[in-house]
């Protein structure tokens, strides 16, 4: 089901999903640990590389979207 590129966008996009996680855990800041249980599930339940990176950019702009909104 994987191939090199998912495998690779898998892990680099869990990686940074897994540090938004733990920061907003740190800061008790909900839209960091959100962001960073999102991220981690959509790496691993997306199975293309392109739609994953997609969606994880997606979140991103979510993410700057909220906290411009003061959240």
């Amino acid at each position: 089901m994987f191939d090199e590129n998912t495998l690779i966008a898998s892990v680099f996009w869990g990686a940074i999903g897994s540090g938004f996680f733990i920061y907003g855990w740190k800061q008790k800041s909900a839209v960091p640990l959100g962001t960073g249980v999102v991220m981690v599930g959509l790496s691993y339940f997306v199975g293309s590389a392109l739609y994953m990176s997609l969606a994880e950019a997606g979140t991103l702009v979510v993410m700057y979207w909220m906290k411009k909104q003061g959240h």
